[in-house]
């Protein structure tokens, strides 16, 4: 797990509930997850940067997006290190690790690693589609 580092964007639960709809409210701020399949980029393979929905920090790009069937977008890594945080998520009964958006502490899903998946760092980064904007006109360096 990586250090915490204070957010850089920082508003309260009203804030956010103005500017986010129910759905992703329930998922970026209360650590919630869409039904699987049902997401916008589950199965999606257009090319671009996904950004945070809830601050537009850059979090992935569709060079590190895989299919992995399990009905969420998945990625082998982020964009940058440090554009993640990772915590300890016992919730659920599981022993799992949260990924949250660095800039603004939204939940994004989670991270699995050792399933056998043939990417380079054989980690999954489970993301829920509502948690993410794709920007189609950008693609990271």
């Amino acid at each position: 797990m990586s250090e915490f580092v204070a957010p850089s964007v920082v508003k309260t639960d009203e804030q956010w509930k103005q500017e986010l709809t129910p759905e992703e409210f329930a998922v970026l701020r209360q650590a919630g997850t869409e039904r699987p399949f049902t997401g916008e980029y589950w199965d999606s393979m257009q090319e671009g940067v996904y950004e945070c929905r809830a601050c537009g920090a850059e979090l992935f790009t569709s060079r590190e997006k895989f299919s992995s069937h399990c009905g969420w977008p998945s990625f082998y890594a982020p964009l940058a290190d440090g554009t993640v945080r990772y915590l300890h998520d016992t919730s659920m009964g599981m022993k799992r690790v949260e990924v949250r958006c660095a800039a603004c502490d939204s939940h994004l899903g989670h991270l699995f690693e050792g399933e056998g998946y043939e990417t380079p760092t054989d980690q999954r980064f489970c993301i829920n589609s509502v948690s993410l904007r794709l920007k189609q006109d950008r693609q990271a360096d």
